[in-house]
């Protein structure tokens, strides 16, 4: 299934297992930490993302329901299109549902948040709207997008919970995603063949790549427009891909949870067009492992970072760079019925 961003701090699809928030009196909200985090320059406002643009722009459900779920298991969710910030899209003919799922990873959907940009909205979010779980139907006459859907959800979000928010582009300590060897990329990176079939709809997973383990199956996944998990080649590692993604997009995925990195990355590799990606790894484990009390890391596995420079041709420098964060303004309960 495509990233679904179901739990703070997981990374690409495990990484994104799914597809798949007590009264208090709220003041506006700021994230004090991006403050700590950023430099004295002032944040200038984000100019519209082109996917909004290309969308239509503001828009909303003609009709809609959001109710409290206090009896389902908190993971019991269900929805009826992958909600992560990719494209894999099952087309409902309008009807949008979803099931069980918190406040903020609607939020996260109706604004296309990337993984670059979850990392800085944790201290923004009141208790409830991490834990919280609300279910949605909504519908629109005819056959809206996905990047429709975010912005619909966006508008019952406004309605229903007063959520207000804005883009600020910030200057932030990034890792800069680079070529390792210049104009050469890894044997795990290729340029999307143009002639080459690609849904965006959800597909079953690729097989196990075949031989010993440190021989990776070159092969990507069938469904494109997003991140999905795929089979790693042994037991103790993890391995996801993505067909036709532009660079920016594989850059936006990489940060925070299972790939241990803890800063925004950023494009600085000047590729441009799409590109069709795989990467396996070995998750660092400090502690409890978000994979579960049964899973054994892999000793022979190469780290996330080893794993970049040797499959995908790509290095992470540190350097300090703009940086899209969504700030919120203000939310509060849903009203009692």
């Amino acid at each position: 299934m495509e990233r679904t961003m179901p739990s703070k701090g997981t990374f690409l699809p495990t990484i994104a297992l799914a597809i798949g928030l007590t009264g208090i009196t709220f003041a506006p909200l700021r994230a004090q930490s991006l403050n700590a985090r950023s430099t004295s320059t002032q944040p200038a406002a984000a100019p519209t993302p082109d996917w909004e643009i290309a969308a239509g722009g503001k828009m909303a459900f003609d009709t809609a329901t959001v109710r409290q779920n206090t009896t389902a298991p908190p993971k019991a969710r269900s929805s009826t299109f992958p909600l992560g910030p990719g494209d894999v899209y099952i087309s409902r003919g309008g009807f949008f549902g979803a099931r069980n799922f918190p406040l903020y990873l609607y939020i996260f959907f109706a604004y296309k948040v990337t993984d670059n940009q979850e990392q800085f909205l944790d201290d923004q979010l009141p208790k409830w709207a991490l834990t919280d779980r609300f279910d949605i139907e909504a519908r629109k006459e005819g056959n809206p997008t996905k990047d429709q859907m975010r912005l619909m959800v966006r508008s019952l979000l406004a309605d229903r919970f007063r959520l207000a928010a804005h883009d600020e582009i910030r200057q932030l300590p990034v890792y800069a995603l680079l070529l390792d060897q210049p104009g050469k990329l890894g044997p795990l990176l290729q340029r999307h063949p143009n002639d080459s079939p690609c849904p965006a709809t959800p597909m079953p997973p690729s097989p196990p790549p075949l031989g010993p383990p440190q021989a990776l199956d070159a092969r990507f996944p069938a469904t494109c427009g997003g991140f999905v998990d795929m089979a790693p080649s042994a037991p103790g590692r993890i391995r996801a891909g993505a067909r036709e993604v532009s660079i920016e997009f594989i850059a936006s995925s990489l940060t925070g949870g299972l790939g241990g990195l803890d800063r925004p990355i950023w494009d600085r590799t000047d590729l441009t067009g799409r590109f069709d990606v795989a990467v396996e790894w070995v998750p660092p484990i400090n502690g409890s492992s978000p994979l579960g009390p049964n899973f054994r890391p892999d000793p022979t596995g190469p780290s996330f970072v080893q794993a970049l420079r040797e499959q995908l041709g790509l290095r992470l420098e540190e350097q300090t760079g703009p940086v899209d964060v969504l700030v919120l303004d203000y939310v509060e309960p849903l009203p009692a019925n």
